[in-house]
């Protein structure tokens, strides 16, 4: 049977959780919407880990949907790329339901969670079906069913603060305006290919060249995707929706949303558009980088002087995604490898950091640092795995984030810039203060009299210290992800070699320095 099975992956990773949704809240019954998500989220990990398996070596999987060959049917195409990131997706799915079991039980009336669970598994569907599918205008259905999840869950986080009803607002507003520019670039790309397969659009605009059409088109997906992936200054909605949903939602989000809008961006620029066109280089190293950069101050900035411990986080994503944006917009395979492997790094060690501060609210109540004076000491498994996060969010050594700041220095280094190294690093610093404060107040401020905290369930407990474990183990030893974030960008630069990349840059003395010595 699991033979017979094999084939048929590739669909089966969004059928089975898409089929699980609508079981679920036609059951009703919270226990059993519960397994049946948990079952449907664990079944799509196994699934993703086995295509990642089979493409690892650099091969591509293309199933045939409805047995209608592509470019004229939809295709659903794995390769390193987007494998990488569905075991990202799926390992942080499956990792949250457990932990959430408990959480809702706190945040959210009992009599919404099997509609919880079904907005779940919906909003997992979508960003699974946005990773795999081969056709363009089929990203934009699945971005469209995981945003409409999204807004829903972050909406539940009403029951404790009626401020999640704006943020969801603003949430649905600007994740409007973002699929809505992408879709019209999707539009100006088949006017003038006649075509919605992403490799056939590869192909077919090759052949087009550099117009004024296909210009605008990648400025419209490049906007669009830039909402969604919460790009600096476009990611006013992510703090109040990071802050206000509930935890487990908040530990879901940031882990991997954003991770696959930036997967997006990073496939039609790469396979789409091939950075064949001048015009979309120089967006990369005028745009991107210079934005990438003010990311990794002002929100790093911003988080020193947050009061909600989630906030606090909000703010400190905004400036990881401004790293993977500067490794990427070095247009080099080391830079691109460096953007990927933070894209698990981040996921890892953030995904920790909001469960732990989940285990906060549980016990406490709140997330407000004012109120956490002294917890550590109350709640020691909590903070130790809050501390942990922290100093991988910081890129201590024998931690995830230290490989990526790593990969970030090597990638600026052989582009021939002390100057980028140095701004890693001086980031990186800014992480130090915010983490501080968390730290002093937890352990060096005095317990207020009479104030008692327990531990959260060891049902959140043990997926915040998995994730913990995993930020250590591949701080430790990176050489699967480092490999396969490698293989991934490969992948992504199948069609066009570092060398046809610097071409297309003009010459700047600090970028080619390294070239020239």
């Amino acid at each position: 049977m699991l033979s017979a099975l094999q084939p048929h992956l590739p669909i089966l990773q969004v059928l089975v959780p898409f089929m699980a949704a609508p079981l679920v809240a036609l059951f009703g019954n919270r226990q059993i919407a519960w397994t049946l998500a948990f079952i449907a989220t664990a079944v799509s990990f196994a699934i993703s880990a086995a295509l990642l398996a089979q493409v690892i070596d650099g091969s591509v999987i293309s199933y045939e949907i409805g047995g209608w060959a592509p470019p004229w049917g939809i295709e659903y195409r794995v390769d390193a790329a987007n494998a990488f990131v569905l075991l990202i997706v799926s390992f942080i799915g499956a990792l949250v339901l457990p932990y959430a079991r408990a959480s809702i039980e706190k945040e959210i009336t009992k009599s919404t969670h099997t509609y919880f669970y079904t907005c779940y598994l919906l909003c997992f569907t979508g960003l699974l079906g946005v990773t795999i599918t081969g056709d363009a205008f089929n990203v934009f259905v699945f971005l469209e069913i995981s945003s409409l999840s999204t807004y829903a869950l972050v909406a539940y986080g009403a029951d404790r603060d009626k401020r999640a009803l704006t943020a969801a607002y603003n949430y649905l507003i600007m994740g409007t305006i973002g699929a809505t520019f992408f879709v019209i670039g999707l539009g100006y790309l088949y006017m003038v290919t006649g075509t919605l397969n992403i490799v056939d659009l590869g192909e077919r605009l090759s052949n087009v060249g550099d117009t004024r059409t296909v210009r605008i088109a990648f400025v419209f997906i490049f906007i669009g995707m830039g909402l969604k992936l919460a790009m600096f200054p476009m990611h006013l909605w992510l703090p109040n929706a990071y802050t206000f949903a509930p935890s487990a939602v908040t530990a879901f989000l940031a882990a991997t949303a954003t991770k696959v809008a930036l997967y997006v961006l990073l496939r039609f620029s790469f396979t789409v558009f091939k950075l064949e066109i001048p015009f979309e280089a120089l967006t990369f190293q005028y745009v991107v980088m210079p934005l990438a950069i003010a990311a990794m101050f002002a929100a790093s900035f911003a988080a020193v002087f947050q009061g909600n411990l989630k906030r606090l986080l909000a703010y400190s994503s905004v400036a990881q995604v401004g790293y993977m944006l500067l490794g990427i917009s070095f247009l080099s395979h080391t830079g691109l490898t460096a953007g990927i492997i933070h894209l698990f790094n981040h996921a890892v060690t953030k995904g920790a950091l909001f469960m732990a501060v989940g285990c906060i609210v549980y016990s406490v109540g709140s997330a407000r640092l004012v109120d956490l004076r002294g917890i550590g000491r109350q709640m020691p498994w909590t903070m130790a795995a809050f501390v942990i996060g922290g100093l991988s969010l910081i890129g201590v050594p024998l931690t995830v984030g230290f490989i990526s700041k790593w990969y970030l220095i090597q990638a600026a280094l052989e582009g021939g810039s002390l100057v980028f190294a140095g701004l890693i690093v001086a980031s990186s610093l800014i992480a130090v203060v915010y983490i501080w404060r968390v730290v002093e107040t937890a352990y060096l401020e005095p317990n207020p009299p009479g104030r008692t905290y327990r531990e959260a369930p060891l049902s959140m407990l043990l997926p915040t210290w998995a994730l913990v474990a995993a930020s250590v183990y591949f701080g430790v030893n990176s050489e699967l992800t480092s490999s396969a974030a490698s293989q991934a960008a490969s992948a992504l630069l199948n069609s066009t070699t570092q060398t046809q990349m610097l071409e297309l840059l003009p010459t700047n003395p600090e970028l080619n320095e390294g070239d020239a010595e």
